[in-house]
């Protein structure tokens, strides 16, 4: 394996760079968005199961767009009731962004009804799940959504 510096994990000091951590090639960043801090807790603890993954947090949409303006992000886990922006509004922000247009995004939502699912489709969710969700579920899922994508980036590169 090799290990090489990641320019967006660097900590400037006073007087010089200092790394802040080293990573893989095959480290993911994984945004959570959910205002519920338990909830987004929740995520990353089932998710720690993948491996070398990196996990950011928002409690807000207003938040979550900010994550991904700043950084790169491999995959969203995002919340559709939140109180500034809903997370169709996310959807549909982020899917306007040609960037962002094959970017996996897993709703993790209360919402079961048909329509509030159908609506997240057609907003470009990649995936829709349920709360209460079951950790091996949404653990499945994000490992084939990021292999899928790792596979896919190999084949255009």
């Amino acid at each position: 394996m090799i290990l090489h510096l990641c320019p967006d994990h660097v900590l400037k000091t006073a007087t010089q760079w200092v790394p802040s951590r080293w990573c893989s090639d095959s480290m993911h960043r994984i945004l959570i968005v959910d205002d519920s801090p338990t909830i987004r807790k929740m995520v990353k603890a089932s998710l720690r199961e993948l491996g070398s993954s990196e996990f950011l947090e928002a409690a807000t949409g207003l938040e979550a767009i900010e994550q991904l303006a700043i950084g790169q992000v491999q995959l969203v886990v995002l919340d559709l009731n939140m109180p500034d922006m809903h997370g169709i509004d996310v959807l549909k922000f982020v899917r306007r962004h040609e960037q962002y247009q094959n970017l996996p995004i897993v709703v993790l939502t209360t919402r079961g009804d048909e329509t509030s699912r159908l609506t997240a489709e057609a907003a470009g969710a990649t995936t829709y799940l349920t709360k209460p969700f079951a950790p091996q579920m949404l653990v499945t899922t994000v490992r084939d959504l990021l292999s899928s994508t790792t596979t896919t980036a190999a084949a255009q590169g």
